[in-house]
């Protein structure tokens, strides 16, 4: 049984998922977006202290803060949410129907 549970383990390590950190949005004429060079700022409707969306392939799957060590930015996982609630209401959006961390502290992404 050990065996078994080892190698459906052993498949997922070959999985690769694009994961997304979304901090902000923010809507611009296109014409001032063309005009940008580079070091140009683009603000965001959003602050360091804010949540972010956390995708995997374009669908959000968690939320979280930003976390600042040193020079070092991460963001920490603080919920999950659930594919079933957003499968069956496809108007749920980020932060509905998550499901909080309860083992531990949670991972940071």
């Amino acid at each position: 049984m050990l065996a078994r549970q080892v190698k459906r383990v052993g498949v997922f390590e070959t999985l690769k998922v694009d994961l997304t950190v979304v901090l902000g949005r923010t809507r611009m004429p296109l014409h001032l977006l063309l005009r940008m060079g580079r070091g140009a700022v683009i603000a965001l409707d959003a602050s360091e202290a804010d949540m972010v969306e956390i995708l995997a392939n374009d669908h959000p799957v968690a939320r979280g803060q930003i976390v600042v060590t040193g020079d070092r930015i991460s963001v920490e996982v603080t919920e999950l949410i659930r594919k079933g609630e957003a499968i069956v209401d496809p108007t749920v959006t980020l932060g509905e129907g998550a499901a909080a961390f309860l083992d531990g502290a949670p991972p940071v992404v």
